[in-house]
């Protein structure tokens, strides 16, 4: 019976992530120019929830524009706030080597963290 129950926790977190996981920090301005739409300040969605995405994603400049539902998972001294948001890549990882997978700016990443300067663990799905 003990089995059962932690068979069903461990399902029941499991069954809670629905995208694919990677790391995300935070990057201040300058945003510009960017390696999808240069010095074009329209390319910026409102609140400025954007990200510059690493080589993983980039996909030699297809990811330009496309958007992601992004939760904050995990990090140190627990930063995580709940919620979800979405994001729009605007640009490739302008930091080499690229600290994380999803270099988010300021904005977004003080929407879903409580911590500025952590890296934190999200789950992210294209929408």
């Amino acid at each position: 019976m003990r089995h059962l129950v932690i068979m069903a926790i461990v399902f029941g977190l499991i069954s809670r992530v629905l995208g694919d996981i990677c790391t995300a920090a935070s990057y201040g301005p300058p945003y510009m120019p960017t390696r999808c739409n240069g010095n074009q300040q329209e390319q910026f969605p409102p609140g400025n929830l954007f990200v510059a995405v690493s080589e993983g994603l980039w996909d030699n400049g297809a990811a330009c524009g496309r958007r992601y539902r992004l939760r904050c998972l995990s990090g140190n001294n627990k930063p995580c706030k709940d919620g979800t948001i979405d994001v729009k890549v605007v640009d490739y990882c302008p930091q080499s080597p690229c600290p994380s997978t999803l270099l988010m700016s300021s904005n977004a990443f003080a929407a879903i963290s409580h911590s500025p300067k952590a890296k934190i663990n999200v789950e992210y799905i294209q929408i």
